[in-house]
C-alpha cells in the first residue's frame, strides 16, 4: 500500500536512512533532506544489541553489517578503583547465539546512505527545514529561502532539536539530570578485550570498547555533577578535566585516559516521550520521539526498530491509518526502555561505600551461581523481533 508513495525523511542520520531503505524497499518514492552539508563522520561508537541486527538483517545488511562492525563478545563490570572484576556477562554463555555489534557511527551511517541511495532513494544535504504542517491529504514542508511545499508523507528523524515534534506535540522542557557525559576515541594498543567493559565508581563511571578492527577504541565517561553543560556532541573539552574527574580510577583505566587527545562534553537531560507520534501524514521517530539516556545502549536500536514498524504499518495499512498503528506498537516498549535507562545508571554510581561492597558483592555471587539469569533481567530488550510484526 506505500508502493508509488511520496515520502519525505528530515534527517539523514540512522533512524531515517534505516526507515528510507525500508519504505523503498517497499516501493515507495523516497527523499531523505539532511541539513548538514554533507553526510561525514561524527561521533564514536555504537553498540548494536541484537534487537537492533534482526533488523539489519531484514533489510539485507548481514553481511556488510558484519563486515563493518565487530562482534561485542560481552559485557565486563569492574569496580572502577580498584579494577577488580564485579561480574563478565559473555555473550557465548549468557546469550548463546545472539549478535552483538560495535559500530563507529560513521561506519554504519555510511552503510546505510549506501543502501539506501542503492534502492533508490534520493538523499539531499545542505536542507534547512523550516517548519512541518500536518495535514490529513499531505504535509508541507517549509524550506529556508522557498515556499512551502506539499512533500507527501513526513517523516521527523531530525533527533533531540526536532522541527517535527513541536508542531505535533508543543514545546517539550528537558531538565538536567545531574550527570555529564565525555565522548572519545584513542588508539588501540592491541592488546585490549573485544568486550565493553564498564569501570564504576562513586558518582562516575567508564565505558570502554573496540572499534574498526581493533584499532580505536571508544571510551564514554559519565559523571555527576551539579554543574552543567549544555546538550549536544558539538562541545570540545580539555582531557585534563576528563582526566582530572577519573584520577583515582584504576591503571588499566588511566591507561585509556592518558590516550585521550580530543574529547567532547555533554550535559544529559531527561526528555518526555512525546505524546503524539503523528498527526495526518505526519510521523516521528528516534530522538524527535523518545531521547533517551545512554545507560541502556538503546538509542539507535530503537531509532531501527522504528524506522522497521513505521514502513511495515504503512505498508500494511496505509498512510491513514498506519500511523496510528505504529504508535501503538512502539510506544510503550519505548517507554519502558527510556526507564530502564534512566534507573541503570545508578548501578554504577554506588557513593556511600557500603552500599558499593553490598550492590558489587551481590553481583559477584550472582556471576558465580547464575549470571544468566542477571542477563535475563534484560532479555525483554534483547530477545524482540520486531521484523516479525
Amino acid at each position: 500500500m506505500i508502493a508509488g508513495q511520496q515520502v519525505t525523511i528530515l534527517g539523514a542520520g540512522i533512524g531515517g536512512l534505516a526507515a528510507a531503505i525500508a519504505l523503498a524497499r517497499r516501493g515507495a518514492q523516497v527523499t531523505v533532506l539532511e541539513q548538514a552539508p554533507a553526510i561525514a563522520e561524527v561521533g564514536a561508537g555504537l553498540q548494536i544489541s541484537p534487537n537492533g541486527v534482526r533488523v539489519l538483517d531484514a533489510l539485507g545488511l548481514n553481511d556488510v553489517a558484519r563486515r563493518r562492525a565487530m562482534r561485542g563478545t560481552g559485557v565486563w563490570l569492574r569496580d572502577g578503583v580498584s579494577g577488580h572484576e564485579v561480574i563478565d556477562f559473555n555473550f557465548d554463555k549468557v546469550a548463546p547465539g545472539a549478535t552483538f555489534l560495535l559500530f563507529h557511527r560513521a561506519d554504519l551511517i555510511d552503510m546505510l546512505a549506501d543502501a539506501a541511495r542503492a534502492a533508490g532513494v534520493d538523499i539531499r544535504c545542505g536542507v534547512q527545514v523550516q517548519a512541518v504542517i500536518p495535514s490529513q491529504s499531505a504535509a508541507a514542508v517549509k524550506i529556508a529561502d522557498a515556499p512551502s511545499q506539499d512533500m507527501g508523507f513526513v517523516i521527523g528523524a531530525d533527533g533531540l532539536h526536532s522541527v517535527v515534534a513541536p508542531a505535533l506535540n508543543g514545546p517539550r522542557t528537558p531538565f538536567f539530570t545531574g550527570q555529564v557525559a565525555w565522548r572519545a576515541t584513542v588508539p588501540a594498543t592491541g592488546r585490549e578485550t573485544t568486550e565493553a567493559t564498564v569501570y564504576m565508581g562513586p558518582g562516575r563511571h567508564m565505558v570502554t570498547y573496540p572499534l574498526r578492527d581493533g584499532q580505536l577504541v571508544n571510551l564514554v565517561a559519565i559523571e555527576e555533577r551539579d554543574t552543567w553543560a549544555d546538550e549536544g556532541w558539538n562541545h570540545i573539552d580539555k582531557p585534563a578535566n576528563l582526566r582530572r574527574a577519573f584520577a583515582g580510577f584504576c591503571d588499566d583505566a588511566q591507561a585509556f585516559l592518558e590516550r585521550v587527545e580530543v574529547v567532547h562534553l555533554w550535559g544529559l537531560f531527561r526528555h518526555p516521550v512525546a505524546k503524539n507520534w503523528h498527526r495526518g501524514h505526519v510521523a516521528l521517530l528516534g530522538d524527535a520521539a523518545h531521547p533517551t539516556l545512554p545507560f541502556m545502549a538503546q538509542g539507535a536500536v530503537m531509532a531501527i526498530e522504528d524506522a522497521w514498524v513505521l514502513a511495515a504499518c504503512l505498508d500494511r495499512f496505509g498512510m491513514d491509518e498506519g500511523p496510528a498503528r505504529y504508535q501503538k506498537v512502539r510506544r510503550d516498549r519505548c517507554v519502558r526502555i527510556v526507564a530502564a535507562a534512566n534507573k541503570n545508571a545508578r548501578n554504577y554510581h554506588y557513593a556511600n561505600p557500603l552500599a558499593r561492597r553490598l550492590g558489587h558483592g551481590a553481583l559477584r555471587l550472582a556471576g558465580r551461581v547464575a549470571p544468566q539469569q542477571v542477563f535475563k533481567r534484560f532479555s525483554w530488550i534483547y530477545d524482540a523481533d520486531v521484523t516479525q510484526i
